[in-house]
């Protein structure tokens, strides 16, 4: 079966955006919840995958590697049913189009972060306890380490930068969806968008609630066994404190917002439902 070209997906997603963001709230929540952990299964992925490939393989294939195997969370997220606040950010396309209300739209944008949230720090917490940071020698702690550090010295600007740049690429693969017809073109459509935003190193605000969680639960919990193992110790970590969530998802946030709605979101609305929401 032929997939549906751009016209059909903006009417989909303008249909789809009015239905997600009227869910019942608690079922909306549970959902959220469900794809932050997907997401953060997805990130977990990632951190193994770059465990030992500094001076084995070039950056960028190392970078691709990790990016890849992240798109595990967004192919669980679309294929298994959930909902993304950063997926959720098409939703736009309805409110534009007259479908939903503002407070319809903020309502379900609000429900669905705080269930990504808790997803994905809930994620964190029991990978943590599973002992999984001391695997390898301790080299997936010193790793999830080593990327909650590299997000903590962005600045304002950069991070909500990256956000942008983030979410317009997970939310073209989520776009792409509204087009395909079958798994397999999900799939497809998912995998290489998800791998260019974590190659390029920008930033995601439901990935960071499970990268820096899980890194300041090492910072603060792991025992002495795991500091030895990884020749460090706490107080080399210093910038990692439990206000740099704030510091980083404020900025993110921002940025995915940006990314999402106006970039995606508000192009595709002008460029093919504009007149239909005009004169409905």
């Amino acid at each position: 079966m032929d997939a549906l070209l751009p016209p059909a997906m903006a009417e989909r997603a303008e249909r789809l955006g009015a239905e997600k963001a009227r869910l019942d709230p608690w079922r909306l929540l549970v959902l959220a919840t469900l794809a932050g952990a997907f997401i953060a299964f997805g990130a977990m992925f990632a951190t193994i995958a770059g465990v030992g490939a500094s001076g084995v393989m070039p950056y960028g294939v190392s970078r691709i590697i990790a990016g890849t195997v992240f798109s595990l969370g967004l192919i669980l997220v679309v294929v298994g049913g959930a909902e993304l606040f950063t997926g959720n950010n098409l939703m736009v396309m309805a409110w534009a189009g007259g479908k939903i209300s503002a407070r319809e739209i903020m309502r379900a944008w609000l429900l669905v972060y705080m269930g990504n949230f808790i997803g994905a720090a809930a994620t964190a917490l029991f990978v943590f306890l599973s002992g999984h940071y001391a695997d390898a020698g301790g080299a997936i702690g010193a790793a999830a380490l080593a990327i909650a550090q590299a997000k903590t010295d962005l600045s304002f600007v950069s991070a909500l930068v990256r956000g942008v740049l983030a979410n317009v690429l997970v939310c073209l693969a989520v776009w792409l969806c509204y087009s395909a017809r079958t798994t397999t073109d999900k799939i497809l459509a998912i995998v290489p968008p998800v791998a260019a935003f974590v190659a390029a190193g920008f930033e995601h605000s439901v990935a960071n609630m499970y990268f820096l969680p899980f890194a300041l639960l090492i910072k603060t919990y792991a025992p002495a066994g795991f500091w030895v193992a990884v020749g460090s110790s706490p107080t080399a970590h210093e910038g990692l404190i439990w206000s740099v969530l704030v510091h980083n998802l404020v900025p993110v946030t921002l940025g995915n917002l940006i990314g999402g709605t106006i970039l995606v979101g508000g192009v595709y609305w002008f460029v093919y439902l504009r007149r239909s929401g005009a004169s409905s």
